[in-house]
Parts: C-alpha cells; structure tokens; sequence
C-alpha cells in the first residue's frame, strides 16, 4: 500500500530551533521584554482580581511574550496615530483574550508618558491609559468615583474599535479570523506589493470553528502574504486540557495540531517549541518577515495557558484566584521584587466604592514602579519611535487607480436613475440582475471600490454582473490583483460574510457577500459584529465602510429548491434587530426602484444593508396605467400601489415583489368588478420610513390608517409589525406559514397557491377583511 502524501504546496515548514542563531536576540533586549513580561503579567493579574467576572487571564498571559515583540520590536505603526491606515495591523480574533490587550496598551502608553511624552496621540480618546482600566468590563454610566474623575474610557470584555489600534469587533468564535483576514484582503488592495501586514493573534479553541477554515481558505487562495497569524498553542480550553492532538496523541475535540491545520491550508507554518522564550519569538518573527513565497504565514507558539499566574491550563482559562486572596498577592511577588514595590492590602467592604479605590491604587503603584525605571521607559519610548520610523521607512502608498469608496457614498443621484436603470414598462427582468448591475455601475463609477463575493453563486445571484468591468476570474495578490471578485472558499456563507465584513471595516472598500436569502442566518453573526464594531469605532474618529448584504434569492419564489431555500424568516434576521439606522433593509417590488433604494441607502451610511431580490424574470408593471406611485416614491420606505376613493377605506400592507407581483398583475386590476375600495401600500423598506420625520411618516400613512390595516408579505408575520397596529389587521393578513408548517417544493406559482396567498386566496382574504370592516 502507497503511504498517503500531501499535495504540492507553495507554502513551507520551519522550525524555529533552526534559526535561532541566524536572528539573534540582543541581550538587552532580551532583558528589557523580560522585565517589561513580568509588569504583564501582574498587570493582568490584578485586573483579573478588581473586575468581577473579568475573563481569560491565563491566555492573555501565555500570548503576552509574543504580542510585546510585535508592537515593540516588529510592527511598523505609529502609536502617535491609530488611525493611519498605511501601518501594520494587530488584530485579537481571540478577543477573550481582552484582558491581555488592555493591559499591554496601558502599559505602553504609561512608559511613553513618562520617557517621552511627545509620542502620546494630541487626542485623549487616541489613548489606553492606566485610568482607563477602571473601565474595563464596564459601561459609560459606570459613575464610581474615580471613573467619573478620571473620564475614564468603557472597556468591553472584548475589545470594541473605540479601544485605539482595534480595528474590528471579533466576539464570537471564529469570526475574527474572517474579519482580520478581511482587514488584510483590504490592505492589500488599497497598498498593492508594498502593504499592511495583519499579525492575528488567536488560541488554538478559537480555530475549531468551521468559518475559520473556510477563512484560511480565502486567504492562502488569494495568496496574502500580507497576512501572519500568531497562534496560542497552550491546549487549554474551558473544559479540556488537549484540544487539539498533539501529534502523538487524539486531542478532546479535534485531530490535528494547528501546524496540520495551517499547512494543510497552504499556509506557511514556523513553529516555535517554546512560546515564552523571547529568543525563539524572536527567531520566529523575523523569519516570517523574510519568507517570499507570497503566502500567508502561521507562526504557532507551544505555551503555557496562566505561565507563573499560580493557576494553569484550563483552571486559569475563564477564571482566576479569589479576590485579594494570598494566592493572588503570590502572583505579583515576582513584580514587587523586581521592581522594588510593595502592593497594598485590601481593607474595608467590598463596596464599588471602596474597591475601585483600592484598585487604583494597584495602578498607582505600576505607576510609581515604573517612574523609577526610567531606563526601561526609554527603551520602550525608543522602540514606538524605531516602529514610527519603520513606517515611515516603508513608504507605503495607495497603488494607483485604487478604487474611492466616496464615490458610493456621496456621489450619486438617487432621484435621477441613469438611462441604464430605466426601464419600459412591459420589459422582463430580474430584480437580482438588476441589483447586480447598479452595483456593477457603482463599482466602475469608483473605480474598483466594491469587493464581491458569492458562495459558489455568482451567476445564480447575480452577484458575477458587479465585477464584470474588472479583469475576469478571483481576486489574487500575485496573478490577479485587479479582479473585484473573491474566491469565498467554495459554499461557505459563514467565512465570506466574516471575511467581507473585515473588508468594509477597513474603511477603503465596500464589500459585497451574495448567497441565497435562506442563507442569511450564516451572514448574520458576522453583520451583527460589524455593526457593533461600527458604532464603537466612530467614537474615536475612525471611518468604516457600509457591508453589504446581497439576498439573491428571497422567500417563497425560491420555491423550487423546497423549504430550506424558499425561506420567508430571513428579513426578520436583520430587520429589527439592529440599532435605529445600522442596518437598512430593502424590498424591492419593481426593478426600477433598485436604483433609487441602494444609493439611498449607501449615502446614509448604514454599517449593513440588506437588499431582498427575487429570482424569477418579471415584467414591469405600467405604473400610471394602474395609478402606481411613481418608482422614486419608493425612497420614502412606502408607496402606494393604489389609493381609495374612500378616505375611511381600510389599507392593504404589501411586502416582498413575489406577492406584490400578484397583487400589481392580478388583484389590482379586479378591484373594480370586486367592489373592493383599498389603499394598496408596497413597503420598499421599514427602514428608509422609520428614518423620515415623524410628521411625515405620519402624512405618509397616518397611524389611523394603520389601524384599520391587514397584510400581505412574502415573510414572517413580525416583520409586517409596525404596519398594523390592530388584532383585526393581523387576524387577516395573510404570510406564508399562516397555515402552519412549512411549505412543499413546486414552482411559485403552486407554492403561493399552497400558502393561500394565490390571487383567489387574496381576493379571498381582502373580502373578508372588507366585509368585517363594514
């Protein structure tokens, strides 16, 4: 029997142990990162120890030697400037490693304080200081004492891009690797050859997810060698102790090492056997800089989860020793001695009150230690002013011809269509080409600014028209650096939508992720981090980009593909459920509203927007013929499809253009012979309303008229929620699991007919919702 062989790989393997003496360490840096290790390593014990439920001091201490050599001896950045986009990135996909971070940042800017002021960012809201800490795992109406005194920054348990050099909210698992790689892809783009490096930071649990391989797919792939992820290896998760194999051993959840992993990916792999030996850390990152083969590196370190903490492997994962208990003050002994301190005890009750007092004078002593070593101060202000000048030795610049994203933002007319995005009635198209199309118009209107990718479903979306105007095939750093398309890994919705989000956030692209509108539950998570990290990254003057969320295939004229593809649940995803303006939803009836919807929705900004298009080919409707609203009406969030003779007649909420197409082609055109006098109103987006004044929502569709309302919606019932404010509107409205179960697989057609929402199961319901009315 032939042994089994990996195939060719353009990536390599290295064991550090091999390279030492080729990248030596200095001793005096050596010793300065040991010292400045042992000032971590008690920091983040005693903010483990005056926050309750503060999280994963072990993994913040086994990746504390390997992140302190990237920000002091590796990265080019500025520290004087967060928001410089040209400098090297440093991204905690593990953010329950949050601890970790606030205590390396505060420690930084401390030492820069007091060796060299002048580093320190003009902007207070630019810096993580010791008085920030008292606003670690609390919120802004903390109001203690010393946390009002100090305007002390809310620090979230994991890190949010207010936090200074965070660029991405990474909370749930696996997400992070997508989005930073996301930030890499964008980097890339923007600098060319010369970019951004994206150093991930994240455990060895934290790649079990499947959206990580679906990530690391993406980015061996596209060949981004400007992506180095730095692995935790120290095996410990909350309830195991071998999460991985060993290479010798089976591991309690998964079977391979994080080297197998990496490389099976295509991905370079440095493996350095002892994670906390500055030497070999520093080996390691210095090998990586060199390698050219223009793949993506993996550096995983083997550590020790809770090194020298008193408390190791999984026992220090999300917990720690007992507040101000004898174990704790062994912890810091090592800092005292070293540093000539001595902490105080605690005294009192345990009032907030009265613990953050002696919390800060926890920090007051780091302060007094390290204000008589000024030596080490020095140092560290020397190595933020080597990192400034590697950033300024680089000189990187935006490659030529990369695409402006303002242009998306800023500059169209949503009210004047161009003669692409007009249409006769009478014409057939798809509402999902049509949406492919103005995005294809808008990404060669900004020169490239819009990344698309799709899960294996470019031309089924529609998503294939957005790049068209750019070199064909996917997105490579090598080959194809042009192409505005990204191989997503194959069918994976769940690494894509991770991926693209980290591209918008990067704040020079928009990126696009396409899949079925069944799908969306994949997307969500990833959306929902944008979102937040959006809103936490304006507060200190940063400027991400909108995601967008491209729903091929919505709700029930998917009927073919059965139940699992015609999906009516996948609005009420994201309408709703996301801050007033952070999400805009848009259900378009008519094609000819497409073009009005998405660059109204792009010039307000939203973090997410979410457009629903349906697959099947439709004819345009004669809008004046049947006494429609004019298509640019739609930018309100509602139109009518026609108006009442009667004032007091009841109104008919329509949503989703597969019912609103039966409506527009069947019952519309039979309310005379029927005697039905209705309001038809077509909801276009519940956002785009919810955003108008209230007087004019109000002028718009007055809330008596939404009393009397019933519905009719390709979705679920919640969605139609603001529209009818009555029991008797919401008893008659029809939606396609009112029956109950979920419906069979046919065409469109029969898939409505067994809903009860074909036009003789309208028509039905309209003349009961009448007859009751009266």
């Amino acid at each position: 029997m032939k042994p089994f062989t990996l195939g060719v790989k353009r990536a390599g393997y290295f064991d550090v142990t091999d390279y030492v003496k080729q990248y030596p360490l200095p001793a005096a840096e050596q010793d300065e990162l040991d010292t400045l290790d042992v000032a971590y390593r008690a920091l983040a014990a005693v903010l483990y120890n005056f926050v309750p439920s503060s999280g994963h001091v072990g993994g913040s201490v086994s990746s504390g030697h390997f992140v302190s050599h990237l920000i002091y001896k590796e990265m080019a950045y500025d520290f004087s400037n967060p928001l410089r986009l040209d400098a090297d990135i440093i991204s905690y996909a593990a953010g329950h490693k949050a601890l970790g971070l606030y205590a390396m940042w505060a420690l930084r800017d401390e030492c820069a304080r007091i060796a060299a002021p002048c580093l320190l960012p003009q902007d207070e809201k630019l810096r993580l200081r010791l008085e920030d800490l008292l606003g670690f795992r609390h919120n802004k109406v903390q109001g203690t004492p010393l946390f009002t005194k100090f305007h002390s920054k809310a620090l979230g348990g994991h890190p949010e891009p207010s936090t200074p050099f965070v660029r991405l909210s990474t909370g749930a698992s696996g997400v992070g690797i997508g989005s930073s790689v996301g930030l890499a892809f964008a980097a890339c783009d923007t600098y060319g050859e010369n970019c951004p490096r994206v150093h991930i930071v994240e455990g060895e649990g934290g790649m079990t997810a499947g959206r990580v391989s679906e990530a690391l797919a993406m980015a061996s792939t596209a060949q981004l060698k400007n992506v180095v992820f730095h692995l935790d290896w120290n095996e410990a998760s909350i309830e195991s102790n071998r999460v991985t194999s060993d290479g010798k051993n089976p591991g309690d959840y998964v079977q391979w090492t994080p080297a197998e992993m990496f490389y099976i990916h295509d991905i370079n792999v440095i493996f350095v056997p002892n994670g906390m030996d500055f030497a070999q850390v520093h080996a390691a990152q210095e090998l990586a800089k060199h390698l050219d083969n223009h793949q993506p590196t993996a550096i995983v370190y083997r550590t020790v989860k809770g090194w020298k903490y008193g408390l190791e492997g999984k026992a220090s994962h999300g917990s720690g020793h007992k507040f101000c208990s004898p174990e704790f003050y062994a912890s810091l002994a090592e800092f005292e001695q070293k540093f000539g301190v001595k902490f105080p005890a605690f005294e009192g009750d345990k009032t907030p009150e009265n613990v953050e007092k002696h919390y800060w004078a926890f920090l007051e002593t780091f302060r007094q230690a390290l204000q008589a070593h000024p030596t080490l101060c020095s140092k560290i202000a020397a190595d933020l002013t080597a990192r400034q000048k590697a950033l300024s030795a680089a000189g990187r610049q935006e490659r030529p011809g990369v695409g402006d994203s303002a242009v998306l933002f800023t500059g169209q007319d949503s009210q004047n269509a161009p003669a692409a995005f007009k249409f006769a009635a009478g014409d057939s198209h798809t509402t999902r080409g049509v949406l492919g199309d103005v995005l294809a118009y808008l990404n060669k209107e900004s020169h490239g600014a819009i990344f698309t990718a799709s899960a294996d479903l470019y031309g089924s979306t529609g998503a294939a028209a957005i790049a068209k105007d750019f070199p064909a095939g996917n997105f490579n750093a090598v080959t194809n650096p042009a192409s505005r398309r990204l191989a997503a890994g194959g069918i994976c919705e769940d690494g894509m939508a991770a991926v693209c989000s980290g591209i918008s956030a990067f704040g020079k692209q928009v990126a696009v992720s396409s899949t079925y509108g069944a799908f969306l539950a994949f997307e969500h998570v990833a959306a929902r981090l944008h979102a937040i990290g959006y809103q936490a990254a304006h507060e200190i003057g940063a400027t991400p980009n909108t995601l967008v969320l491209f729903n091929g295939h919505a709700s029930l004229p998917t009927g073919e593909d059965g139940p699992t593809h015609g999906d009516p649940q996948s609005l009420q995803l994201v309408q709703d459920n996301f801050p007033k303006g952070a999400c805009i939803t848009a259900t378009p009836l008519e094609v000819d509203e497409i073009w009005p919807l998405v660059t109204k929705a792009l010039s307000l900004r939203p973090a997410v927007f979410a457009p629903f298009v349906v697959r099947p080919s439709q004819k345009l409707a004669d809008r004046k013929a049947l006494g429609m609203d004019d298509a640019s009406a739609c930018l309100k969030g509602v139109y009518y499809l026609h108006r009442a003779k009667n004032p007091s007649a009841g109104a008919v909420f329509v949503q989703g253009a597969g019912v609103g197409k039966i409506v527009v082609d069947q019952i519309l055109p039979r309310l005379q012979e029927e005697g039905l006098d209705l309001n038809f109103i077509y909801v276009s987006s519940r956002e785009l309303f919810e955003l108008l004044p209230e007087a004019e929502q109000e002028a718009l569709v007055p809330q008596e008229l939404r009393r009397r309302a019933m519905g009719l919606t390709d979705f679920t019932m919640p969605t139609m929620d603001t529209w009818l404010l009555s029991d008797y509107g919401r008893q008659h409205t029809l939606y396609p699991q009112k029956k109950g179960g979920y419906l069979g697989s046919a065409s469109a057609a029969n898939i409505y007919k067994e809903a009860g929402m074909d036009a003789a199961g309208i028509l039905a319901a309209l003349r009961a919702y009448v007859n009751g009315l009266a």
